[in-house]
C-alpha cells in the first residue's frame, strides 16, 4: 500500500467519509522504511496513526469546549498533596474517572484558595482525556445564563437540557450566593435530570451542614441535598492557601 494507490477520486472518498487523517497517514509513509512490508502491516500503521490524529482532536476539542477556568490543570500533578490534608490514592481513583461510569458526585470542599478550583478542572480535563463531555461554569454565571434563557421562548427548556446532558458538569463556587427562589427551582430540576445518569462535581467554601441554610431551609433545599448527597464522593482541600504558595514561588 503505497501512497500513489490513492487516486484523486478515491482520496475524495475517504475525505467525503471524514477520514482525512487516514489520508495523510498513508501519504505520509516513509516508502524507505516500509519497503517489503505486508500491505496487511503498511495499512495498520496507516490506521494506528490515523487514529492517534483523531484521538488527539477529539480530545483537544473537549478540552477546548469543556471551558476550562485552569485549562492546564492536570490532575496527575497536584502540588503539596500531603500537606494539604489529599489523599493520592484518592485523586488516582479519581483520574482514572471510574466515578462516571458509576454516576457519582464529587465535591471539592475547603477554604478560599485551598485549590478547589484547579481540582474541579483537572477533574474535568482528565475526563476530556477520556472522551468523556465535561462543562466547567462558576454558580454566579450559571445563574446569570439562567436568567437570560427565561426571557427567551423555550429557553428555560433549552437550558436544562443542554446542562443536563454534561456527562461530567462542575459547578464551581457552588452556594457562594444564596440562590434565589427561581434558581432553586431550576437547581432542583437540573439535579431531577442528573441524578442516576450523570456526575456533578462540586467546588465550595461550605460545609454539608451548611448547604441546607445556603439553599434557603425549605423544601426546596432538601429537595436538592437529597439528589446530590447519597452517592458523593467528598474531598476536603483544606486551609494551605495555594494562592499564597503560588506567589511566594513565583
Amino acid at each position: 500500500m503505497s501512497a500513489s494507490l490513492l487516486d484523486v477520486e478515491t482520496k475524495r472518498k475517504l475525505r467525503e467519509m471524514n477520514a482525512a487523517e487516514l489520508i495523510h497517514a498513508i501519504d505520509s509513509q516513509d516508502q524507505l522504511l516500509t519497503v517489503g512490508m505486508a500491505f496487511e502491516e503498511r495499512l495498520r500503521l496507516a490506521v494506528d496513526e490515523a487514529y492517534s490524529a483523531f484521538t488527539h482532536q477529539k480530545v483537544t476539542g473537549l478540552i477546548r469546549r469543556a471551558g476550562l477556568r485552569y485549562p492546564n490543570a492536570d490532575l496527575r500533578r497536584i502540588d503539596l498533596v500531603e500537606q494539604r490534608g489529599l489523599d493520592r490514592g484518592v485523586l488516582a481513583n479519581l483520574g482514572a474517572c471510574s466515578f462516571v461510569t458509576r454516576q457519582q458526585n464529587v465535591v471539592f470542599q475547603g477554604f478560599t484558595g485551598s485549590g478547589k478550583s484547579y481540582l474541579g478542572c483537572a477533574l474535568a480535563k482528565r475526563a476530556c482525556e477520556h472522551r468523556i463531555r465535561a462543562h466547567y461554569i462558576r454558580m454566579p454565571d450559571l445563574e446569570e445564563a439562567w436568567t437570560a434563557a427565561q426571557e427567551q421562548p423555550g429557553g428555560a427548556g433549552k437550558f436544562l437540557r443542554k446542562y443536563a446532558a454534561f456527562t461530567v458538569l462542575v459547578i464551581d463556587e457552588w452556594l457562594l450566593d444564596r440562590p434565589t427562589e427561581s434558581m432553586r427551582g431550576m437547581l432542583l430540576e437540573l439535579m431531577e435530570r442528573r441524578y442516576g445518569e450523570t456526575s456533578t462535581v462540586f467546588c465550595t467554601q461550605y460545609q454539608q451542614k451548611d448547604w441546607h441554610t445556603r439553599l434557603g431551609a425549605g423544601v426546596h433545599a432538601d429537595a436538592i441535598i437529597d439528589r446530590i448527597v447519597h452517592n458523593t464522593i467528598w474531598i476536603e482541600t483544606g486551609t494551605y492557601n495555594m494562592r499564597e504558595h503560588t506567589a511566594s514561588q513565583a
